[in-house]
């Protein structure tokens, strides 16, 4: 039973303080939805998805070199953490957007050279 018994063990350092790091990510796309939300009226239905993608990379880039820039260590992680999730969001709304849909935003011509 002496394997059981954890009353002998001394914690010899005091835990680091939380992260907050499901706070700071469900701020930040509160943020962008918000965003998303304010930019509808701002531009073409067919210019929605590709601004939303620009935005949450930019967005997650910014995260990203705040990240580099914090030189606490739980925090640091965090922040690379809300980064590369952003990141992932945007890959995952990208593959929506349609060929047809960014040819038009282009100004691509239906004429052969």
């Amino acid at each position: 039973m002496a394997l059981l018994d954890r009353s002998q063990i001394v914690r010899t350092t005091e835990r680091a303080s939380p992260a907050h790091g499901k706070e700071l990510t469900a701020g930040i796309l509160l943020a962008a939805l918000v965003t998303a939300l304010a930019i509808r009226n701002l531009v073409p239905t067919d210019a929605l998805a590709p601004v939303i993608v620009t935005l949450l990379f930019a967005v997650g880039a910014a995260t990203a070199v705040l990240a580099l820039l914090c030189r606490a260590g739980p925090f640091r992680m965090a922040w690379f953490e809300i980064a590369g999730g952003l990141t992932f969001i945007g890959v995952v709304l990208s593959v929506l957007i349609e060929p047809e849909q960014l040819m038009r935003l282009c100004g691509a011509s239906d004429q052969s050279e």
